[in-house]
């Protein structure tokens, strides 16, 4: 995987859509399909040739560059802090999953389980976002400390949003992993915030034009 500015902030993009859906779902129990079967795709992408072939195109991170430029230049809006709370939290959860190697197996062989029902059903199916959910709930769930969703109690309380919100924990996770990869590392974050602003600035105009072309 390369290791460029451009490719970190490709992956952190994964890790903010990833987030501001499970914010979206948790309030009001919508959010946009495309951007959730991006990130729900993303988790099957395992031998991928560059970072957005995760995701598809630079059209389906369109929602995570918008915000992750958005969030990183104002934090002033709650939802916006929301947001980033559960960003950087993925990012951290990431770091301890990556020192658990047999957690990391069982994650693997789990999606790799739920490949099925993703090529048979689609990414949106309540089949395949029932059994992401579980596999969240059954590995990421039990690190410490576990992330903390807030929202509307009567929406998280239906189990349809609850299963959502899990699926996309997870989908973070795999962005997580992938920032990771292509060498993003937590000090990066401060240190060279405004670059990672200009790039997502930048990548989501690519993503605009890709929209109306």
């Amino acid at each position: 995987m390369k290791r460029s500015l451009t490719e970190q902030t490709l992956a952190l993009a994964g890790v903010f859509q990833a987030a501001t859906l499970v914010q979206q779902i948790a309030h009001t129990g919508r959010c946009a399909d495309a951007s959730f079967q991006a990130s729900a795709r993303s988790l099957f992408q395992t031998s991928p040739e560059s970072t957005l072939a995760v995701y598809g195109g630079l059209e389906d991170l369109r929602e995570g560059l918008t915000t992750l430029a958005s969030v990183f230049s104002d934090q002033s809006k709650p939802q916006d802090l929301e947001v980033l709370k559960y960003a950087l939290s993925l990012i951290h959860l990431e770091g301890k999953l990556n020192r658990h190697e047999e957690m990391m197996n069982i994650l693997g062989n789990r999606i790799e389980q739920a490949r099925h029902t993703a090529d048979h059903f689609g990414y949106l199916h309540s089949n395949l976002i029932g059994n992401l959910a579980s596999v969240y709930s059954d590995t990421i769930s039990t690190l410490q400390p576990r992330i903390q969703v807030s929202g509307d109690p009567g929406i998280l309380q239906v189990d349809e949003n609850a299963a959502r919100v899990r699926a996309m924990l997870l989908a973070g996770i795999r962005s997580a992993v992938l920032w990771r990869q292509t060498g993003g590392r937590r000090w990066q974050l401060v240190l060279t915030r405004r670059k990672i602003i200009t790039t997502a600035r930048a990548l989501a105009e690519q993503a605009n034009h890709s929209l109306h072309n």
